[in-house]
């Protein structure tokens, strides 16, 4: 018997009992589903993250002010306003592998241009603050040397508040209002997006830090140059260990902290933050495929099951075909092409259900999910194999059938 009489055959035999089929094929459709689905939603989970990381930069830390005690009550972090711009031009200067360090101050305030205005958060910062972020301009430039030192009344947008304020309009050159403080737009930051806090880093506006302690800020405690955090960028291919520990050991010195006591600061390493996120992304991701596989394992029990009651309901067709001169292999083949026929339609249908399942996943719960044609086919590949595994024994059995007692069965 041909490889395609066989098909026709393992099809006529399934035919012939339409719903027997279907529900045998039910835990392979359940499982390829599953399966595609929870691969799309890890991944997606994972490339959400990715894109988190390339957003926030690489290799990045934050150096943070500690918390204070008042009263002996200890206050909540970044409390104490220990650091200042001076620390970060140490840190720059005096780690090896530091590239940048951007000290940065940062509030909330309502921003004027013309008769429209918008809430937004104002930095005041320097141009290192866009290196350590990998943050590029759109249009525009940065600030120029003398627009740091001078305190001048300029800005740089990011792309949510230059469409809230100008729509399409080009916003270089155009004058807002910070604070009642009137600053020129001479750059506009490139699309970042949200952060992995859900919130939109392109809704804000970069001024020169000086700018922000004197015009912005002001009161005395800009006379001490105090920063609310420090953004640190290790150069490529450096350890963030070595950095960590190399700015730890000279900001106790620079902040003349005793031995033993508590560091008045504390650093965040972002991307390790992020990293270790990306890595519980896809240990979830096999986890949840791991969990939809199971169904597949118990659809192809039910491809066994099915198969054997098949070979026992046909044993006098086995045994006339023996008898007539099939072969062994060919009833072996038959059985074969059966099982592996009902997993091939039973995956089929499972990646139609597993795209359906995944689009509404995206569409209705708003998560980001990535369904890729490697998922499709590690799925449908895992049904066929499944097919093979758990039919070879049914198919095996009916090929070792002795005609003479295959007749005689009742």
């Amino acid at each position: 018997m041909t490889a395609l009489a066989a098909f026709r055959s393992a099809l006529r035999a399934l035919a012939a009992n339409k719903l027997r089929s279907v529900l045998t094929m039910l835990g392979i459709i359940i499982g390829v589903g599953a399966v595609i689905t929870m691969i799309a939603v890890g991944r997606g989970a994972t490339e959400r993250v990715q894109e988190q990381m390339k957003g926030l930069g690489s290799n990045i830390m934050l150096v943070l002010p500690g918390g204070m005690t008042a009263g002996g009550v200890r206050l909540g972090a970044q409390t104490g306003q220990m650091l200042t711009e001076e620390d970060a031009i140490a840190i720059a200067r005096e780690i090896a592998e530091v590239q940048v360090a951007a000290p940065t101050l940062r509030t909330g305030a309502q921003v004027v241009a013309g008769n429209t205005n918008w809430a937004t958060s104002v930095t005041g910062t320097t141009n290192d603050f866009l290196e350590a972020r990998d943050w590029r301009l759109a249009d525009g430039r940065p600030f120029e040397a003398a627009e740091l030192q001078g305190s001048a009344k300029v800005a740089v947008i990011g792309q949510t508040v230059a469409q809230q304020l100008f729509g399409d309009a080009d916003p270089l050159d155009q004058v807002i209002r910070v604070k009642k403080v009137p600053v020129t737009v001479i750059g506009l930051l490139e699309k970042k997006g949200q952060n992995s806090m859900g919130q939109d880093q392109d809704d804000m506006v970069i001024v020169p830090i000086s700018t922000f302690r004197n015009r912005i800020q002001g009161g005395t405690a800009g006379k001490l140059k105090r920063v609310g955090s420090i953004a640190v960028k290790v150069r490529e291919g450096q350890s963030m260990k070595a950095a960590e520990e190399g700015i730890k050991e000279l900001l106790r010195q620079r902040l003349r902290v005793q031995p033993g006591a508590e560091d008045p600061f504390s650093i965040r390493n972002l991307t390790e933050i992020l990293q270790a996120q990306e890595a519980s992304s896809r240990v979830m991701t096999l986890l949840l495929a791991a969990v939809a596989g199971i169904s597949l394992v118990i659809g192809g029990i039910g491809i066994m099951n099915i198969m054997l009651v098949s070979v026992t309901e046909r044993t006098r067709e086995i045994g006339l075909r023996m008898a007539v001169g099939a072969r062994g292999r060919d009833i072996l083949l038959q059985f074969l092409i059966e099982a592996m026929t009902l997993s091939l339609i039973g995956g089929a249908i499972g990646v139609v259900i597993g795209g359906i399942a995944t689009w509404a996943v995206g569409q209705f719960a708003g998560w980001q999910v990535s369904m890729t044609a490697a998922s499709i086919g590690l799925a449908a590949g895992f049904s066929a194999f499944v097919g093979v595994f758990f039919g070879f024994y049914p198919a095996r059995r009916a090929s070792k059938l002795l005609p003479i007692q295959a007749l005689r069965y009742e």
